[in-house]
């Protein structure tokens, strides 16, 4: 009696044995393993360090709810649950989450919580379901918030280029997902930000006074007017992450060249925002004005570090619009939005970390870029315009007439035209082999370093426009004529996480995943044939399995009897 108790409950006390085993072995041992191809369920060393860094608790608010979501949204609410927690089981704290609905909220509350989702760039969309009555348009708040004890901030992660297929449109903004998710946790866990200089006195930012940038890179990063002049020696730029050169009016002198310079070979992050020709719009009325060529001194040294701003300007037909009086209406001046070639809207992007996957970004009045041999400096290319665009050669006609009559396309043949280049790697001093400017000595002089420049031939991409009712100043990117948001804020801010740190958490956004959509003409031929596979096999194994196991024991018992 004792040795048949003995055997059946032996093979539940090694069961139970092994699952107690197999907890405590998880206790001690913690590990996943990704095996898919692109490694969906890995993240980037940048993004493990930032996750290292937590010390308590986050909760994340998935706001992509709504009844009914089309597939496609489905799938991006799915994948943001999946980054949670991925990013849940590499972090110290745990990182929860749920979902909320912002139309959930009281209503003398929820126009005030709407408005402040603004503020982390989550606007409303509308968004067509097929329901049983028929397309009905349901409101959607495709963005996370992010959230400790004391703070909160939030992202957008519906994102993607123009012209893209909302498939495409969707993939990208899941390839997204981590930089977007971990971008919002750095912001909550690391509060202390690096320096950028804006250099003035030289009529620098005198559309917004740097507010555009001011307003764009608050919370990211600290920034500084800094006038050039009162700068002694290069060690008084070394604490500057970046400097921001936006539009110049007035010449620089050598003495602040060679500062900028040795700003550079010092390891520096010099970006230069410069127009190859000066517009005075203000003149462009009746029989128009002429853009004449620009020269602030700065041009031969980027000519060093192998890039040159030329004296022209680009038209495109990918264009925005201007506001010009059109007549009287009555004993009033009508106001109309006037075609606009000068204004080109770039949405051909480089697939590299800064600019993969941005929307329309805007540069009004831009000059074209040409590369030129710089030993040791790899130029990238990271926004063009389209392919039907032209280069006009200083002296440059600008005046509205003009655009009374329908441009000629066959004039505007040229494709893809670089409209920004970000230069890297071992850049050579302006002044190696040449007399240094009087006050700095010789042994302090680097004749290379490996520093990073950006050069865009538009003095303006990164400077605010004014509200047209009271002339405030408008968030970077704001067009108040076509009462449009282009995507110059964003481009401003991937541009400046990636000069202060390009292995950081922006290197995630190269991440690409396949989109393997299926064969549609396929699952309508063999759709029969699969549902009966997938229904029927398994009924068929275990039948096949369990007669098996059957006929077993009837062998063995029916032995014993004998």
């Amino acid at each position: 009696m004792k040795n048949t108790a003995l055997h059946i409950a032996k093979p539940w006390l090694i069961l139970f044995g092994g699952i107690l085993l197999f907890v405590l072995l998880a206790q001690f041992l913690n590990f996943r393993i990704d095996l898919t191809e692109e490694k969906r369920y890995s993240l980037h060393p940048a993004t493990e360090e930032v996750l290292s860094g937590i010390t308590e608790p986050l909760h994340v608010d998935i706001l992509l709810v709504g009844e009914n979501l089309q597939g496609g949204m489905r799938r991006l609410q799915k994948s943001i649950e999946e980054t949670v927690r991925t990013f849940n089981a590499y972090s110290p704290e745990k990182i929860t989450f749920s979902y909320f609905d912002p139309r959930s909220i009281e209503a003398d509350k929820q126009k005030e919580f709407i408005l402040s989702l603004t503020e982390y760039g989550i606007n409303p969309t509308n968004l067509s379901v097929k329901q049983a009555t028929g397309l009905q348009t349901q409101l959607i708040f495709p963005g996370i918030l992010v959230s400790n004890a004391e703070y909160e901030t939030g992202a957008l992660i519906l994102k993607g280029e123009r012209g893209m297929s909302p498939d495409q449109t969707l993939n990208q903004s899941i390839e997204n997902l981590e930089f977007e998710l971990s971008n919002a946790i750095r912001k909550l866990i690391s509060p202390e930000s690096s320096s950028i200089a804006m250099i003035m006195g030289h009529g620098e930012m005198s559309t917004d006074e740097g507010y555009g940038m001011v307003e764009a890179l608050d919370g990211d990063f600290e920034l500084f007017k800094v006038p050039l002049e009162q700068a002694n020696t290069p060690a008084d730029l070394v604490g500057f992450k970046m400097i921001f050169i936006q539009g110049p009016k007035e010449t620089y002198t050598e003495r602040e060249i060679y500062l900028l310079d040795q700003y550079v070979m010092g390891g520096g992050n010099l970006v230069v925002l410069l127009d190859g020709v000066a517009v005075d719009i203000e003149n462009a009325g009746g029989e128009g004005t002429l853009a004449m060529p620009l020269d602030m001194g700065l041009d031969k040294l980027l000519f060093r570090y192998g890039i040159r701003v030329n004296k022209d300007l680009i038209q495109d037909l990918s264009f925005g619009y201007i506001p010009v009086m059109g007549g009287n209406f009555g004993d009033q001046q009508q106001m109309v939005s006037l075609p606009w070639p000068f204004y080109i809207l770039a949405g051909r992007m480089q697939e590299h970390a800064i600019t993969k996957g941005l929307d329309v970004v805007e540069f009004r009045f831009a000059s074209s870029l040409d590369t030129v041999k710089a030993d040791g400096v790899i130029k990238t290319p990271l926004i063009f315009s389209s392919d039907l665009s032209r280069v006009l050669a200083a002296p440059v006609r600008v005046a509205f007439e003009d655009m009374e009559q329908e441009p000629d396309v066959k004039q505007f043949g040229i494709k893809n035209l670089p409209l920004a280049y970000l230069l890297e790697g071992e850049f050579t001093s302006l002044y190696k082999n040449r007399f240094l400017p009087d006050g700095f000595a010789k042994e302090d002089f680097k004749e290379s370093g490996n520093g990073k420049v950006v050069v865009i031939g538009d003095g303006d991409v990164f400077q605010a426009l004014t509200n047209l009712q009271d002339g405030s100043p408008l968030a970077l990117g704001e067009d108040p004529y076509s009462q449009t948001t282009f995507a110059n804020k964003l481009f401003l801010k991937n541009l400046a996480q990636y000069l202060a740190d390009p292995d950081g958490i922006i290197a995630s956004r190269t991440r690409t995943f396949q989109i393997r959509p299926l064969n549609k003409a396929k699952i309508a031929q063999e759709k029969t044939f699969w549902q009966g596979l997938n229904v029927l096999a398994p009924v068929v194994v275990l039948s096949i399995f369990g007669g098996f196991v059957w006929w077993i024991r009837k062998n063995k018992f029916s032995r014993r009897v004998n």
